[in-house]
């Protein structure tokens, strides 16, 4: 099964579920922006990890339903924390109606994500359960951490690895490992499958610092520079940091503390300095290691080759850097066909 397949299933059992009841003011927010789509690709990879390791993708469905309430409810209060008006090109849930309807409604989605896990036996509830509350518990923190960092000039690289492993990698590893505990699969398969979703995070972050700096405007799907202009402390201005001289570092501390109009010399400059500290061959052997340990990880799994290689071909596909992200994980499952992307609306 691909993961079209995957995703069709998944969305067809989404448009059965009964959003909207009483009180409405509560639910409709909810329905809204479970409605507004997206890649879906955390709650696919619930539904993937079961069919590997159980033949039985359909039984993950609460299971998946769960992580992708869970995702959309960290995207209505992130965007209340950042004031965005904007999410997927229509107007966010405190936008569209109230700053407090947005809280209560966030809130209200985390609970329903945990009721979601009753249609299990109690001792699969009890491992969702657990390994969700720790999940939760450390996208938040992970959020905080990226907070407090934009206000800090003592950040460490291995600080920032820890905070993008908590706000991105969590919930791709616990999105695996829920659907290997659905299976109801070994230990050291879950275990396995989830620092194979850890570390194939990690890269995967650090692919997007890259390409929002050193990315192609036309594949990449975002503004290159972005980060640049919003003074986020990446890896690459970490090492950047690190490396350069007294003069290049006075240069990116000065910049890195402005908020301008016109951003084009400010991007071109701190490029430069990226570059001359050799930052994009530096990043791209980071990401290979991190994808290298992901799929080392993929060896130690009761798994067929063929389950094996889909998972790294998932994984390859992912981190393909000469395209945009959509397409690429658009393209997963095709390597084995013909090595030739067939992209997907996802």
């Amino acid at each position: 099964m691909d993961l079209t397949s995957y995703q069709k299933e998944f969305q067809q059992y989404l448009d059965k579920k009964e959003w909207i009841r009483e009180p409405k003011n509560l639910y409709e927010p909810i329905n809204y922006i479970i409605q507004l789509s997206g890649k879906r690709i955390r709650p696919i990879l619930t539904l993937m990890a079961a069919d590997i390791l159980s033949n039985d993708y359909k039984k993950a469905f609460p299971a998946a339903l769960a992580v992708e309430v869970f995702h959309n409810f960290t995207l209505v209060h992130d965007d209340i924390m950042d004031d965005a008006p904007l999410r997927r090109g229509k107007k966010t849930v405190h936008e569209k109606w109230d700053l407090n309807r947005g809280i209560l409604s966030g809130d209200a989605m985390l609970i329903l994500a945990y009721q979601y896990f009753e249609s299990y036996p109690p001792t699969v509830f009890q491992k969702l359960a657990v390994l969700f509350s720790k999940t939760a518990l450390e996208v938040c923190d992970g959020q905080q951490l990226d907070i407090d960092f934009e206000t800090r000039n003592d950040v460490t690289i291995e600080e920032y690895i820890n905070m993008i492993r908590l706000k991105t990698s969590v919930l791709v590893a616990a999105a695996l490992k829920m659907g290997a505990i659905v299976a109801e699969s070994s230990e050291k398969n879950a275990d396995s499958l989830y620092e194979y979703g850890i570390n194939l995070g990690l890269a995967f972050q650090l692919q997007d610092d890259y390409l929002d700096t050193f990315g192609n405007p036309e594949t990449f799907g975002k503004q290159i520079g972005g980060d640049i202009i919003e003074n986020k402390k990446t890896y690459l201005y970490l090492k950047a940091m690190e490396l350069s001289d007294a003069h290049d570092r006075q240069k990116l501390e000065f910049f890195y503390k402005q908020k301008l109009e016109d951003n084009s010399i400010k991007i071109d400059e701190v490029k430069r300095i990226f570059e001359q500290c050799d930052i994009p061959t530096l990043i791209q052997k980071l990401i290979h290691e991190y994808t290298e340990t992901a799929f080392d990880l993929l060896k130690n799994m009761n798994i067929s080759e063929l389950n094996r290689q889909k998972l790294k071909d998932f994984g390859s596909f992912l981190m393909a850097a000469n395209i945009s992200w959509a397409l690429a994980l658009a393209c997963v499952f095709c390597a084995s066909d013909a090595l030739t992307p067939k992209p997907i609306n996802i």
